[in-house]
This record gives structure tokens, sequence and C-alpha cells, in this order.
């Protein structure tokens, strides 16, 4: 098995409190998160609502146009923090994906076939049925468990008035039936070993802000809220469990969802035992973003980390840094969304509406 190997110097951990030697060489690994944006095929599935993503609907959905936008994504996946690690991500999650068969297609594309990504995926009770994944790079990531966990919400906690509607990627996903249940997409939790050592992800596209900012915010606190449960289930098994968990969580680093339900804290420092990390909070004072709104810029994807994956050594796979990947071929260059993210239009085939973000593993070589 060959495993890419950098060297990294003292320069670059300055931050840190461990004095470094020049020559100590580090294993490396990214790890990336993906609003897909509408990866749907041209098929009408007459059990979702995806009739708008066929080629009579109102998108036009051609063959032609799918094909485009799997070649497109292939091509930001392939490079997200190559800057660092001239490796393609070890470990992606993704969502707004249709079925496993759009992921297949995916990485068939000849910018990832070479990189052998397994795929894990459920589908959700969503009623678009979009859904999240994870893809891994078979020969670094070995999977040992996975399950999807559904997020319960119910009508007595839904948006009833259409007022004060905020466009989402997502804005049709909230659908009762009588029972009264809210179905949105689950939680999907994968256990597996990178390079022998156990690591556990959870992928998300928490409830959007349909209806409402506020109004709609009790949905997403109650997804931080089982975010909160799954991580303390795997630091009761074993204290030292090393979390991430990622998503497209349609709020910010700010909001009750991320900084209370989910307890995140922006500095190191901060972080309790069994605790969690949320590197992008800094970002976001910055006023950096993953997804614009009439011209505010909002960081709703995020990989938030467990205190585990912050402690001083590298020993073992440590956090290094994050980034947000916005290289300029995923920016619009003109028009109303200049600066935005360039997303798909019935005129233009393009990435998606958000920015993928990423994280650094890295643990010191014997």
């Amino acid at each position: 098995m060959r495993i890419i190997r950098l060297h990294f110097y003292l320069i670059a951990f300055l931050s840190l409190s461990i004095s470094w030697c020049q020559s100590k060489k580090y294993t490396i690994h990214t790890v990336a998160f993906y609003n897909f944006e509408n990866l749907f095929d041209t098929i009408n599935d007459p059990t979702t609502h995806d009739d708008e993503w066929t080629p009579s609907g109102a998108q036009h959905w051609t063959k032609e146009k799918y094909e485009l936008k799997l070649k497109n994504l292939a091509r930001v996946l392939s490079e997200i923090g190559t800057a660092d690690n001239p490796n393609g991500p070890t470990l992606i999650g993704g969502s707004e994906i249709e079925n496993r068969g759009v992921l297949e297609d995916l990485i068939k594309q000849p910018k990832l076939q070479h990189l052998d990504y397994g795929i894990i995926h459920f589908d959700s009770p969503d009623k678009r049925g979009i859904d999240v994944a994870l893809l891994y790079q078979k020969k670094y990531f070995r999977p040992t468990s996975y399950s999807n966990i559904p997020l319960y919400i119910y009508k007595n906690n839904a948006i009833e008035k259409e007022e004060n509607k905020v466009e989402t990627d997502d804005e049709v996903e909230i659908k009762t039936v009588n029972n009264n249940r809210i179905f949105t997409r689950d939680q999907l939790l994968i256990t597996g070993f990178l390079e022998g050592e156990e690591i556990h992800i959870i992928v998300n596209h928490w409830p959007s802000r349909s209806g409402g900012e506020k109004k709609s915010s009790p949905f997403r606190e109650l997804a931080g809220s089982l975010n909160r449960r799954i991580i303390d289930s795997l630091q009761q098994i074993n204290p030292n469990a090393k979390v991430m968990t990622m998503g497209d969580l349609n709020d910010g680093p700010f909001n009750r969802s991320v900084k209370l339900a989910l307890g995140a804290k922006a500095k190191k420092s901060e972080v309790p035992e069994f605790g969690v990390f949320n590197p992008f909070e800094e970002m976001a004072v910055k006023g950096m973003g993953t997804i614009a709104f009439r011209d505010s810029w909002d960081i709703f994807d995020q990989i938030i980390i467990t205190e585990s994956l912050i402690k001083p050594d590298f020993l073992t796979f440590k956090f290094w840094k994050a980034g947000i990947f916005n290289t300029p071929f995923l920016i619009t260059t003109s028009g109303q969304y200049k600066g935005y993210p360039l997303r798909h239009t019935l005129t233009e085939v393009g990435f998606s509406d958000h920015f993928p973000v990423y994280i650094y593993l890295i643990k010191e070589m014997k």
C-alpha cells in the first residue's frame, strides 16, 4: 500500500505549543464536505418529488446536462485540499444526492476513477428524494459499521405560514402526513479505520430555513441535539473516540443549533473534555462564507470535531487546519450573482450554490 506523505516544517506549526524539528515527516489525509446541489439523474422516480429534474421538467434536465454536472463535480472533488495534499480527499461527505446510482456515475468520472472511492449511502425519507452519503478511498479507510439515524420532528413544531419564506437549497422538503411527522434527511453515522486508527463520521443535511430562519430554528436545534447524543453515545463506549460531524447545517457557526444544541466552541482553549471544536467559526468572524443570500455570506457547510482530535500531539491522527475551497472556477464572474458560487441555471450547468469545505488530519511518521 503506497501512502502519500508530505514534509511539514516548523513555520507551518507556529500556532502549536510543541517544539517541532524541521526534519519531521507527517502522513496527511484530506476530509471534505460538499453540497452537490441537486445531483439528480434524468429518470422520474414516482415515489419522490423529482419531476423537475427530468427532460420534460422545469429544469429540462437532459442526459447531456447530467453528464456535464458529473464532470463538473468530479473536477471539484479531485482538487479539494490539493494545495497541501496532492492526493484527493480520503473522505468526502456529500448532500443533495438523489440515489446511489448518481454516486456510482460520479466516482467513475476520469478525474476520480483512479482514487477508487467506495460509497456509503442510504435512501432517506426526504420527499424530494435527496440524501447524504460518504465517499471514501478504499486503500486508506476501511468502514466497519454504518447506519442512518432518523431525525424525528413533528407538526406541532412545524412552520405553517409561508410569510417571510427564505429561498434555500431545499425549500420543499418539509412535508407532513397523518401521523404529524415532518420528514427530512437522516443523519449518517459511519465507523471505520483510517490507516488502522478508528474514526467516526456523521454526515448531515439539517432541515432548511423554509418559513424563515427564526421559525424554523427549532428543527435544526433538534438536529444539533441528535448529533450531540450520537457523539455522547460514542464517547460512552470510548472516552477517546475521534468523531467528525460534517454537513450542510443550514445554520452558521453562531446559530443556536451549532453553539447550544451541539455545543461547538470557536477556540481550542475553550473546548472542554468530550466537547467539540468548530474551526469554521473563526472564518465566519472574518466574513468568509460557503453560501450567499442577498449579498450576505454565511458558513452553512462545516466540519466539527471532538476534543480528542485537537490534543497537542500528532502521535495519532489529529486536526491540522481547515479551509473553504473557493477556487476561481467555482465563482460566478458576472451579473447579479457575481462573486457567488457558480450554481446550475436553465442556461448553464454550474457546480453548486455552496463552496466545499475541508480539514486536514495529520500524524507524525515514525
